[in-house]
């Protein structure tokens, strides 16, 4: 039973890999493709961990793959993030056909901060000179 629990995971990751892959071809702009690579690529080397730590049932190489599927699952949406920012702030443009761009007009290029959010201090500064303390 483990035998085809296991084929089955590793088969399903391959795929997921593969339609990441694919995605990477098809999608038509920058933010699409990260998309895909990072939500298809993160579930399929997740299966196949995992099916690996089912397949060797070794405690220290369950750990070890854990641990990777744990790092993989943490820094693959940041990456993502980031990479969409920069491209976003590189003026790297949206498909035509994006129905909606949520930062349009709500960036501050020369500054790297989104319009209306004040910084902390900032914030305490306002106060301070409101409250006539310097």
């Amino acid at each position: 039973m483990s035998d085809f629990i296991i084929a089955l995971l590793s088969t399903l990751g391959t795929l997921f890999i593969l339609l990441a892959a694919l995605g990477m071809l098809r999608m038509p702009d920058f933010y699409l493709r990260v998309s895909v690579a990072t939500k298809g690529g993160s579930l399929g080397v997740g299966l196949i961990l995992i099916a690996a730590a089912i397949y060797f049932s070794d405690f220290g190489m369950t750990t070890r793959a854990l641990a990777i599927l744990f790092f993989i699952l943490i820094t693959a949406p940041v990456s993502a993030h980031l990479l969409g920012r920069v491209a976003y702030l590189s003026k790297i443009e949206l498909w035509e056909k994006t129905s909606r761009d949520d930062l349009r007009g709500r960036y501050e290029r020369e500054k790297l901060e989104l319009k209306g959010k004040k910084r902390e201090d900032e914030e305490d500064e306002e106060e301070n000179s409101e409250n006539g303390q310097s």
